[in-house]
């Protein structure tokens, strides 16, 4: 089954304009992707690593790209197509509280 990463962009302050019953719901939804054996976490300080022509590696501790709101979090889930996968996602906290998901299909080698 084709995998898609998903990344959740969002804010304290859009989560808390959500009603709390919405935010509960959302918070299910969750639940149901994690049953369905999606691997969900939240978002944790980046790193990023260099390693140019193998010279040596250089880490630097924040983000290398930036947006309008700050990650949330991620999850890996598994859907039969895009359409599925963006089905899944749209009633998780980051869609429905002001905040958005991306979808990112996952090509393996």
């Amino acid at each position: 089954m084709p995998k898609f990463v998903t990344i959740g962009y969002g804010d304290e302050a859009g989560y808390q304009r959500t009603s709390p019953n919405l935010r509960k719901a959302a918070h299910a939804e969750d639940d149901k992707l994690a049953k369905r054996g999606a691997l969900i976490g939240i978002a944790g300080a980046p790193v990023q690593v260099r390693n140019p022509d193998a010279s040596g590696v250089r880490v630097e501790h924040k983000a290398y790209m930036s947006s309008l709101l700050p990650i949330a979090g991620f999850a890996i889930i598994e859907a039969d197509n895009l359409d599925e996968a963006i089905k899944l996602v749209s009633a998780v906290p980051c869609a429905v509280c002001h905040g958005v998901v991306e979808v990112w299909p996952l090509e393996e080698q």
